[in-house]
């Protein structure tokens, strides 16, 4: 239809009424192409629009004037999201990212595009969960146990818990009140952390640690003082450091102690574990929190024992008498069983300590999985010791592979071989420095092998390789790494 004649800006301020809904549009799109076209001039944006200028744009081609309508919309409402960004939580900014996380994902890209890469970055164990776990879970979902539980967990899981605690590890908790079912141990230790450390606190961390630990605790608004080892003690805590790291932080409310070490391996014996203790008494304010997720993982020579005779080669922490009121066990099940996607971890304390986990869980996940909590129940009460015990044979065969294939690579150092968990760290500084970071980097760019680089676990110049893999898989990587070594000589 022929287009009605659009009064000027200053018409339209004189009479009110002669605005109409078409007249508002078209004034508006051509004020703001006016101020699109003169942005050196913030008042040549805002003057008067002739009424013929409306009129030709008007008459321009749809086509035309919707795409520079979209683009001023669009441009709008980018400026609109950058004035009102979302403020972050300041805790945010003081945690990193895993760097695990970060390599497995690029490692995923890569295979997503179609390049082969061999990964020995992720502490996954490449065998299924055993036969009974299985059945139990499709069990759980065929008989309908798909409801919430307790947030601590069914009654038969924390029952079936205490029972292998006390029957393996000495140590006694009442399932109704001192254990707690959680999401994964990870989500167990973060709670363990929460309910004892808080801002002017401080936290131990042996180094080298575990990437999460330190993150925690800076989530929690502590501080995370790192408490050094050395590789010719393996990595282990000696009571002489762990006293003079107690003595220069009195604010310190927590103590970390991984054990089996992710990620060195290392295994403290009953004895250095009572050695410790006894550094501990006199530190009454300190809680233990004691990861003990990889204790069914350990490779002990035959004069290694725990003390007690029964030939159990790991210790808990909290079964050493002075300890057990302050010491919080977290374990799980994706270790030794497989279990990793179920999600399934727990953790045992006082009731003191467990009530105040109990609380903060109740506020962020609830419950874990049921069908989940129905395959730990299997677990512990299906599945025979033995069939555990030949995964772990065949664990220490791929693990003695590894440290004989390391033994004959040039520059490649490693003091103590390891005796838990399905990890090396071995000493890689001939190669690179500190900057095992870049190392790791050309590796994976150069041979498509992808290992955690140790800065990020506290030990800079080692790099983690996790042997939880295929044997097959370890024989290529382990030629790939020697490869790559050799031509750095």
């Amino acid at each position: 239809p022929p287009q009605a004649a659009v009064p000027s800006r200053s018409t339209l301020l004189a009479s009110p009424r002669s605005i109409g809904p078409l007249n508002i549009m078209r004034v508006t799109m051509a004020a703001v192409a006016a101020a699109a076209a003169s942005l050196t001039s913030c008042a040549a944006a805002f003057a008067p629009v002739p009424p013929s200028a409306v009129r030709a744009r008007s008459a321009a081609p749809s086509s035309v004037v919707a795409s520079a309508s979209n683009f001023r919309l669009s441009s709008a409402l980018d400026s609109t999201e950058e004035e009102a960004e979302i403020a972050l939580n300041p805790l945010v900014a003081s945690v990193k990212m895993s760097k695990t996380v970060e390599i497995f994902g690029e490692v995923k890209r890569l295979q997503g595009e179609g390049i082969d890469v061999t990964s020995l970055c992720v502490g996954e164990p490449d065998f299924p969960p055993p036969r009974a776990v299985l059945d139990a879970a499709v069990a759980a979902v065929g008989g309908g146990d798909t409801r919430y539980t307790a947030v601590t967990g069914t009654a038969a899981l924390r029952e079936a818990i205490a029972s292998d605690l006390e029957r393996r590890k000495g140590v006694a908790y009442d399932p109704a009140t001192e254990i707690v079912v959680g999401n994964g141990a990870k989500q167990c230790v973060y709670q363990g952390v929460l309910a004892t450390a808080g801002p002017g606190d401080s936290v131990i961390v042996p180094a080298p640690y575990w990437p999460s630990y330190p993150e925690m605790a800076a989530l929690t608004g502590a501080r995370s003082v790192v408490l050094q080892t050395r590789e010719e003690d393996g990595y282990l805590i000696t009571p002489a450091a762990l006293r003079e790291c107690l003595e220069r932080n009195d604010d310190a409310r927590l103590l970390i102690l991984c054990n089996p070490s992710n990620p060195t391996g290392g295994v403290h014996s009953r004895e250095r574990l009572e050695e410790l203790a006894r550094v501990l008494e006199d530190f009454p304010r300190v809680a233990i929190l004691a990861d003990e997720i990889y204790e069914r993982l350990v490779y002990p020579d035959d004069d290694d024992d725990n003390g007690d005779g029964d030939g159990d080669f790991h210790a808990s922490f909290a079964s050493i008498p002075s300890m057990y009121g302050r010491t919080m066990t977290v374990n799980g099940f994706s270790k030794a069983y497989a279990m990793t996607g179920l999600r399934l971890g727990y953790l045992a304390a006082p009731r003191r300590l467990a009530k105040a986990v109990t609380t903060i869980q109740s506020q962020l996940t609830s419950c874990a999985g049921s069908i989940s909590q129905a395959a730990g129940v299997a677990a512990l009460r299906d599945v025979e010791d033995a069939e555990l015990n030949a995964n772990v044979e065949i664990m220490r065969g791929k693990r003695d592979y590894v440290l004989e294939r390391l033994g004959s690579m040039p520059g490649v150092k490693l003091a103590v071989p390891p005796k838990g968990a399905f990890y090396v760290l071995p000493d890689l500084s001939a190669h690179c420095g500190e900057d095992d970071a870049e190392l790791c980097m050309e590796l994976l760019n150069t041979k498509r092998l992808a290992l955690v680089p140790g800065s990020s676990f506290g030990a800079p110049g080692t790099v983690r390789i996790s042997y939880a893999t295929s044997m097959e898989e370890l024989g290529v990587a382990m030629d790939k790494l020697q490869q790559f070594l050799e031509e750095r000589k």
